[in-house]
């Protein structure tokens, strides 16, 4: 190789390397631009358009099936709390019925937890786009709250209906229904409605923020 050829090659061989470095080190600088983000709020799942109708739809499904597997599971420890409830002064506790009123009281949680995802979940996704990613506890907390209010005009009368039903005050659930309102009026079927949502709004709104912010981490902690 005379000195000429190996001169263009020296050349040649610095000029890819030149070009290798600037690459190099402009990769380096796109990669350094790309802000960091310490909430995973937003995935690819919420970067689609926002379909009400389908999420209503999968809410509404999930939701009550999830909560009529739940409530028929729990049923006769639910049974149980309430007679405790009721037995004071040492009284005995009947252990027979635990069921007892289970159909009617699945009339009302299916579409209470119908109610509850059906609401919870589209709010969830248009409040996680209007909150910033630091705050999307807030964006939950939110859902939840909403979700439980729309879901306590029926989960309310339900709860009424079934304690008296726990407590063998009725026989079946629309004979219930019926004395209830023939005596007390329709307020009869949502007595005690302040209580319980003071109760169970928290409730909901923490539990399901708790939920949605365990399962954010987990997906940081496993990609």
């Amino acid at each position: 190789m005379g000195p000429f050829a190996l001169a263009l090659d020296t050349k040649n061989s610095f000029a890819a390397s030149s070009s290798a470095t600037d690459a190099s080190g402009r990769k380096r600088d796109n990669l350094q631009m790309v802000p960091k983000k310490f909430f995973a709020s937003i995935n690819n799942e919420e970067e689609k358009p926002f379909d009400f109708l389908r999420i209503l739809f999968e809410g509404v499904i999930a939701g009550g099936t999830a909560g009529v597997v739940v409530e028929t599971v729990l049923y006769p420890i639910d049974t149980i709390k309430t007679r405790l409830q009721v037995a004071r002064g040492g009284g005995q506790i009947a252990l027979k019925g635990l069921y007892s009123g289970l159909l009617g009281n699945l009339a009302g949680v299916l579409p209470a937890s119908a109610i509850f995802v059906g609401v919870y979940e589209p709010a969830k996704q248009k409040l996680l786009k209007m909150f910033p990613e630091n705050l999307s506890a807030v964006a939950h907390l939110t859902a939840g709250a909403l979700g439980g209010i729309a879901a306590s005009f029926v989960r309310v009368p339900t709860e009424v209906i079934k304690q008296r039903m726990q407590t063998r005050q009725f026989a079946s659930a629309p004979d219930a229904v019926r004395l209830i309102v023939s005596k007390e009026g329709f307020k009869g079927l949502y007595a005690g409605y302040g209580p319980f949502l003071l109760r169970d709004l928290p409730f909901d709104a923490i539990q399901f923020c708790i939920y949605e912010q365990l399962r954010i981490g987990y997906k940081l902690a496993v990609l």
